[in-house]
């Protein structure tokens, strides 16, 4: 065999396990750790002192078949998921193959029905292919005289340890999807953000546009017959151009601000792809400024931030309150704690909080979680409407007495 041939061989297929894995980031190597259970080829003779003990017999088929055990073991995770059962089928061959003088190809037969949930199958299919590997070996193992218990045991233990790993590949499938699904969120968010700045800016800008070509065409012919009138309209284009000019400006700060509910959002998505319980409670109207609002959103932002890349919890909660004069924001997890009083992400938070004149407290015990209470002062429209019902008698004496 050629060294082409060879890497051939060994490369994986688009839709197999190792590829799987690094398309997710994980090591192609992470599996491996399953050949730990090997071990158990190793140690099964000591269980038997007889004839099946550490014997030269022992010996040639354990140098015999381990190697072209590992061989199906890798193909398992290097071929197509469609057809990677046959490798699994073969392991269960080999250990049939050396049933009668190697009791330690048991393992191989475990290995087999273990590595059926590597394969890409319906569950019906994969539950029949697992009984008829069983009624297999437990009819030949009958049949050359093995013992009751090991009857028993195989069968059992098979069993149960492939629940183990369709359970495991079940949830391995769900992350797969959750991950899909927020991708899937996060394009359909931004195009939805961009038709709207599309909406938006042929609003402000189509008429306004419009108007301008047609003054300028207007005073481009008035320039030699009456160039007072051509003076005027290229006035009007002038204010015109400015006008739009501020509208723009305001609607980019617009796109620009960020708002609580959308930080939310993103904090659930980015916490709990990273397996992070997340949890909020927010009054049912926040009537909020919107530069109050803002610099919260950037706030929770860090806040969120922090929690994602060094707390290491499992369980985080967002709680806003709302007082007559005051706006309350709590951040908190179940991490490690211990969190520097003085960080940069802490300083600018501080700074965030302090421009608003309010106040941010942390308390960070170590392996306890942290929490950080944020208080703004604001004011609520009622009040402002009240303050201005009291001053308009004074404005009315005022401008009387004028």
């Amino acid at each position: 065999m050629s060294a082409a041939s060879i890497v051939r061989w060994f490369t994986p297929a688009p839709d197999s396990g190792v590829a799987d894995d690094l398309r997710r980031g994980k090591s192609p190597w992470a599996d491996s750790v399953h050949l730990l259970w090997s071990l158990w080829i190793f140690v099964t003779p000591l269980f038997d002192n007889g004839v099946h003990g550490y014997t030269r017999t022992w010996l040639w088929f354990t140098l015999g078949s381990y190697p072209l055990f590992l061989l199906l073991f890798a193909k398992i995770q290097l071929a197509p998921q469609r057809t990677a059962y046959l490798y699994a089928w073969a392991m269960a061959v080999l250990c049939f193959a050396l049933l009668r003088w190697y009791p330690s190809g048991l393992s191989y037969f475990v290995y087999a029905c273990v590595m059926l949930n590597h394969c890409r199958m319906p569950l019906r299919t994969q539950l029949v292919q697992l009984v008829l590997l069983n009624a297999a070996m437990l009819g030949l193992a009958w049949w050359i005289g093995y013992p009751t218990s090991v009857l028993v045991i195989m069968p059992a233990s098979v069993i149960v340890i492939s629940v183990i790993m369709l359970v495991e590949r079940i949830n391995k499938e769900k992350d797969a999807a959750l991950r899909l699904s927020q991708d899937e969120v996060r394009r359909l968010a931004v195009l939805a953000e961009r038709e709207r700045i599309g909406r938006d800016l042929h609003d402000l800008l189509g008429h306004t546009l419009s108007l301008v070509t047609l003054k300028s065409e207007l005073a481009r012919k008035l320039a030699l017959a009456d160039p007072p009138r051509a003076q005027r309209e290229m006035e009007e284009v002038e204010r015109v151009s400015r006008h739009a000019l501020a509208e723009v400006r305001a609607a980019v700060t617009g796109m620009r601000r960020s708002d609580l509910a959308a930080e939310l959002v993103s904090a659930r998505l980015m916490l709990e792809a990273s397996n992070i319980a997340f949890d909020t409670v927010m009054p049912a109207v926040l009537d909020l400024s919107a530069e109050i609002e803002a610099s919260l959103a950037l706030v929770l932002r860090e806040a969120v931030t922090n929690i994602h890349r060094h707390a290491r919890a499992t369980v985080a909660c967002v709680v806003f309150s709302r007082e007559t004069e005051s706006f309350h924001m709590r951040i908190s997890d179940n991490g490690r704690g211990g969190l520097a009083a003085h960080g940069n992400g802490i300083s600018g938070m501080r700074e965030r909080v302090r421009a608003l004149g309010g106040t941010l407290a942390i308390d960070s015990p170590a392996r306890r979680g942290t929490t950080l209470d944020v208080e703004v002062p604001v004011r609520t429209a009622s009040k402002s409407a009240a303050a201005g019902m009291r001053l308009a008698p004074a404005l009315a004496g005022l401008e009387g007495g004028a």
